[in-house]
């Protein structure tokens, strides 16, 4: 998973700034590594490693990185790997000089590769899926028929749609994708699914003069100070000229939105508008949803208190406490320095993490029944270890409430969750998965709930998803028991620690 930002602004001016706090309002969606690319006039500045976004970008750095516009990003590790080679935006210097940042994961990345090296005739360094998009991107762009104006090549707006039509009927799996040409401006685009989402806004200075920005959440638009324009639709193209005119076009035959659902539940920020839906009314709807069912299926529930899990569980938990009449307590302080525990590379990390993530507030739950509410469960790690918390100072009973159904399958498009072997829910009973975290009692959210709160919050705007966590139905390509198989190795615990203790001999095999 990824955050994704672009901006371009008039003559004159310089977007690192823009771009620094754009990924920083982003950094939710990657704290592995952090790169921006900036061009000022034909030259390319860059900078990018391990690390979070302030750490990365020191002044001496942001000195460097001139010019009116540029792309930027953040990233969780795909595939496992940690490695700073891997660090997004990467560059090439053919045809125009272009950079791009990704968002997603290509799930024909082999077979791309196989066609990147032996027919398109170029040069990958890296393990990473996006240096093959730019690649392919670069090599469709290399195909245009360019007209030559007083000796130069000059690339017509048409020929880049062309091109983009060209690298969908090619690429599989989901991709929201960011772009600066040398040149000549800023391209946006998105797969024909709308799996990973892509917002465009904009702002005018005191002269009418306008900056255009691209990001994975309204929310970096919003804390720029722009309008928002509106989302790139699925298989869609935008692009900003260096002039700031705009161009845009659907550049897929049949494009279908199917946005990913677990960004409503657990990755994007709560104060996004995600594809018309707002975030945080979804969660709330979700809140809602799930206390309906408790009280179905348990309506002598004996809950005394409702706790969140901090933070993506706060908001579905205080509507369940609304929906069911009961008091609302926050019972755990959160440590915000430490990352997301479900895509931590290893389990030894993890449980580590979990033990310095929360820390609970023992009156709060002395002598109580306390409900639970967290987003999800995906291993059930932090679930098991905040449940023992709870005990350990004093819960006279502990109940345990997921706002998403189990997670049962890979999410193939570019969120890096366990291979399913390490899913809790995996073959496992809800008996068993009660007993296996240590709780009274264990309700999820059911699928037609969970997609029906989304559908409501965004008042019909979207009406079907990527579920395939939840239900194993991938709506983009061919997703072979091959394919799943081969993800479930690269990102099982040993795989990752392999990965990880490997990182400074990475390398890209050319050859069959």
């Amino acid at each position: 998973m990824c955050g994704i930002i672009g901006i371009l602004a008039p003559e004159g001016e310089e977007v690192r700034q823009q771009l620094y706090d754009g990924l920083l309002v982003l950094q939710h969606r990657g704290q592995d590594a952090a790169g921006m690319v900036t061009c000022d006039k034909e030259r390319f500045h860059q900078r990018k490693s391990n690390g979070m976004v302030n750490d990365v970008f020191r002044q001496h750095h942001m000195d460097l990185l001139g010019g009116k516009m540029g792309i930027g990003h953040v990233r969780y590790p795909t595939a496992g790997s940690s490695s700073s080679a891997e660090a997004q935006p990467f560059y090439t210097n053919s045809p125009y000089g272009m950079a791009l940042a990704h968002n997603g994961n290509l799930t024909n990345a082999r077979e791309l590769l196989h066609e990147v090296i032996h027919h398109d005739r170029r040069h990958v360094n890296t393990n990473s899926d996006s240096e093959i998009l730019l690649n392919i991107l670069a090599s469709e762009l290399g195909r245009t028929h360019s007209t030559q104006i007083d000796g130069e090549l000059y690339l017509d707006c048409e020929d880049l749609f062309d091109a983009i039509e060209r690298v969908n009927s090619r690429v599989n799996g989901s991709y929201a994708a960011v772009s600066v040409l040398s040149g000549y401006g800023i391209l946006a685009f998105r797969d024909p699914f709308g799996i990973r989402p892509l917002i465009h806004g904009s702002k005018k200075d005191d002269n009418g003069k306008e900056t255009h920005v691209f990001a994975s959440e309204s929310v970096a638009l919003t804390a720029l100070g722009c309008e928002i324009i509106g989302d790139v639709g699925p298989g869609e193209a935008v692009f900003v000229d260096e002039n700031g005119r705009v161009r845009r076009r659907i550049c897929h035959p049949s494009p279908v939105m199917n946005p990913c659902i677990f960004e409503q539940v657990y990755f994007a920020r709560p104060d996004s508008v995600i594809d018309g839906i707002s975030v945080y009314e979804s969660r709330i709807k979700m809140g809602e949803k799930l206390a309906n069912r408790i009280m179905q299926e348990r309506p002598e529930h004996g809950i005394d208190v409702v706790m969140p899990i901090p933070d993506s569980g706060r908001i579905s938990a205080m509507e369940v406490a609304r929906t069911l009449g009961l008091e609302y307590r926050e019972g755990f302080v959160k440590n915000r320095y430490v990352g997301r525990t479900f895509i931590m590379p290893g389990q030894a990390i993890r449980q580590d993490s979990v033990r310095k993530k929360l820390n609970p507030i023992p009156h709060e739950f002395a002598g109580k029944r306390v409900l639970l509410v967290d987003d999800s469960i995906v291993r059930g790690n932090t679930s098991r270890k905040i449940v023992q918390l709870a005990r350990d100072v004093g819960a006279k009973e502990v109940f345990f409430a997921s706002a998403a159904p189990p997670v049962l399958h890979p999410n193939v498009y570019g969120i890096d969750m366990p291979a399913k072997e390490e899913y809790i829910a995996h073959n496992q009973t809800n008996e068993e998965i009660t007993q296996a975290i240590g709780v009274d009692w264990l309700i999820y959210q059911s699928l037609e709930d969970l997609e029906d709160a989304v559908i409501e919050a965004g008042k019909g705007v979207v009406t079907q998803f990527d579920s395939s966590c939840f239900t194993g139905e991938y709506v983009c390509g061919t997703i072979s028991a091959e394919y799943l198989s081969s993800v479930g190795m690269a990102r099982n615990d040993e795989a990752k620690t392999n990965k990880n203790s490997s990182d400074e001999t990475i390398e890209i095999h050319n050859k069959e």
